[in-house]
């Protein structure tokens, strides 16, 4: 397929979720690669725009570099296939419960693949028991948001109440997870069902080991390795995980599997999953495809490619 053929594409970007800076920064990049590839390519801000639109102004299809809710959660997806133009990424289903990271591990832990264990909570009172049955250290999170926003490494019983307000504030959804201690790695995946396929694993060694939203977007003090530099036959196996964990969700075209390493069994456990990647400077789904000899542009054109309705 030449780039001309796709016709008039939206990149759609920004949106109403709190990781609307991140998608601004992503959207930018991608729309820069796909019109130094000669695509007709416009910028499209669904929280300052109508999605309607988009029909009425002739988009053939969206490339969608939105984060998190209103974007990455089915929302947009649904929209996209009510108006009949084909979009990157997952489709509704897929969307909707890859966002909701407790629906992702009831699916996975019925599926058989190994994710930590989790409570959800609904209060502070919740949490302290979740810590005393999780152990410490133990993490608290938002169920259905990204980017590390709203997540705390609770130490102490003490810090509970503040870690659920902190997670609360995010999402009236509210999760504790038993950490894992060890190695940080994630494993993009490109392509659709029989055809699809996991890229080259990146580990991650943040500061002090924390990968937050201030180093995940805003310094250069992370290291992303690539060559993972991993054991023999482990960087394998953690590929073939995420390769069923994306099967198992029935996503298509691409997302990005975050995974743990125990340091003591090496036994890889399965985070969660990103149907909408970053895709700036920073970001480790282009990182992992330069690995494997694609371009950013490249990338690009080849995800707009994948496009396609749930429905067609």
């Amino acid at each position: 397929m030449t780039t001309m053929e796709f016709g008039k594409v939206a990149v759609l970007m920004g949106g109403r979720s709190a990781e609307r800076e991140v998608s601004l920064m992503s959207g930018t990049g991608v729309l820069k690669a796909l019109q130094s590839k000669g695509v007709d390519a416009h910028a499209f801000d669904p929280a300052e725009r109508e999605m309607g639109e988009l029909k009425r102004e002739g988009f053939a299809r969206c490339f969608i570099a939105l984060h998190g809710r209103f974007g990455e959660d089915g929302t947009v997806q649904g929209a996209l296939e009510l108006l009949g133009i084909p979009y990157t990424g997952p489709g509704v289903m897929a969307s909707a419960v890859a966002m909701d990271k407790l629906m992702t591990k009831r699916i996975w832990l019925a599926e058989g693949l190994a994710t930590p264990a989790w409570r959800q909570v609904r209060s502070a009172a919740d949490t302290r028991a979740a810590f005393e049955a999780l152990g410490s250290p133990m993490i608290v999170k938002p169920v259905r948001e990204g980017s590390t926003i709203g997540l705390t490494k609770v130490m102490g019983a003490d810090q509970c109440e503040a870690a659920y307000a902190l997670a609360a504030k995010q999402d009236p959804m509210v999760m504790c997870e038993q950490f894992i201690a060890g190695d940080e790695v994630t494993c993009p995946v490109l392509g659709t069902g029989e055809s699809a396929r996991a890229m080259p694993v990146i580990r991650i060694v943040a500061p002090e080991g924390n990968y937050d939203y201030q180093n995940k977007y805003f310094t250069d003090d992370t290291q992303y390795l690539v060559p993972c530099g991993l054991p023999e036959g482990e960087e394998a196996a953690i590929q073939a995980l995420v390769l069923k964990a994306f099967r198992t969700l029935d996503c298509r075209g691409w997302a990005r599997a975050d995974v743990m390493i125990d340091a003591a069994t090496r036994k890889p456990w399965l985070l969660e999953i990103n149907t909408s990647p970053g895709m700036t400077g920073h970001s480790l789904v282009p990182m992992s495809a330069r690995a494997a000899g694609i371009s950013y542009e490249d990338l690009c054109v080849q995800l707009l490619a994948t496009a396609s309705l749930d429905n067609a």
